[in-house]
């Protein structure tokens, strides 16, 4: 059960941040005006103009993610006394941690709409809703998700190497989002991989050069990372989320030079956001993965060890 609420709020999440820069490349973070959480009065209101939809529909899913965390919390609270979901390194603590963010997240929701989407909270509302999908993330995985069950061990260099790809992805996240948000920053330096026209400087220039220095060092990490993962014969979760982030990061700059040298349609380049998104879950997921398992039943550890499990099978067999 933990499990499954924990993968409904992730999914709820990542298509809310997905939804969030759909809002923004649409124009209709002002959908509502300057009304929260209400729009114009109602939650149902009787205008129907395109981005008062847009808007109030990216309401609708923050109220079920909302739901979907909360009911989260609340069965991990009931079965506080199991193995793996109170205590340190539980589920409890991950979906209490993931109520507190979603309430902030909430929160600087209605600043950004009273401030009249000023850029600097706009992207703290990213960074903030980044900070969440991670924590659900990691309870997903303390729940047993993500093949988490199949890691007994802790791996140090993997875990390591995960938390420097997860920290370069943030800083990528924000700077486009900072790039995205910030007048002249989006068509400041024309041309991939490098400037062939540089249409605006300063600021706008510099933020979108160190976004595209901070995604090509990604890129090599992550290559690094996933050929280490593989030759040190990781289980096969871990290596499964290294190769699916080196594929993600991969799609992302083949995306990225096309919305560069095609000049895409903004209704398409809620593409790359959604690519970021599940670039920045895959990182954090093989975080989580390399922890390994801290609650293994005496049976659990006992069939994990077994010689018969598949990479530790050998050709004379199992004694019993």
């Amino acid at each position: 059960m933990l499990r499954g609420l924990g993968l409904l709020a992730l999914v709820l999440g990542f298509a809310q941040v997905v939804f969030g820069a759909i809002v923004r490349i649409s124009g209709s973070g002002m959908g509502c005006g300057d009304h929260w959480p209400d729009c114009y009065g109602s939650f149902t209101p009787a205008h129907n103009g395109a981005n008062l939809l847009v808007e109030i529909s990216h309401r609708y899913g923050a109220a079920a993610l909302s739901l979907a965390i909360v009911a989260l919390a609340a069965a991990a609270w009931f079965k506080r006394r199991e193995a793996g979901v109170g205590g340190p390194g539980g589920v409890l603590r991950a979906s209490v941690l993931a109520v507190v963010l979603v309430i902030v997240a909430a929160l600087f929701g209605a600043v950004t709409v009273k401030l009249a989407l000023q850029p600097l909270v706009v992207v703290t509302h990213l960074a903030i809703a980044m900070a969440l999908l991670a924590v659900l993330v990691v309870a997903v995985a303390r729940a047993g998700g993500l093949g988490s069950l199949a890691v007994a061990e802790r791996s140090g260099r993997t875990f390591r190497g995960a938390i420097a790809a997860a920290v370069l992805t943030f800083l990528a996240l924000v700077l486009g989002a900072l790039t995205a948000n910030t007048p002249g920053a989006p068509v400041a330096c024309q041309g991939f991989p490098w400037c062939t026209v540089i249409a605006e400087r300063g600021a706008p220039l510099a933020i979108q050069v160190w976004h595209r220095i901070v995604a090509f060092l990604l890129f090599g990490h992550v290559v690094g990372l996933s050929l280490g993962v593989s030759k040190r014969r990781e289980p096969r979760p871990i290596r499964a989320a290294a190769w699916a982030a080196l594929g993600i990061v991969t799609l992302q700059i083949i995306v990225a030079a096309t919305m560069v040298e095609m000049n895409l349609p903004a209704s398409l380049r809620s593409i790359h956001q959604a690519i970021g998104t599940a670039l920045w879950i895959s990182v954090v997921a093989l975080a989580a993965l390399a922890v390994g398992q801290r609650y293994m039943t005496d049976i659990e550890r006992i069939v994990f060890e077994s010689p018969s499990r598949g990479e530790f099978a050998t050709p004379e067999g199992v004694s019993t």
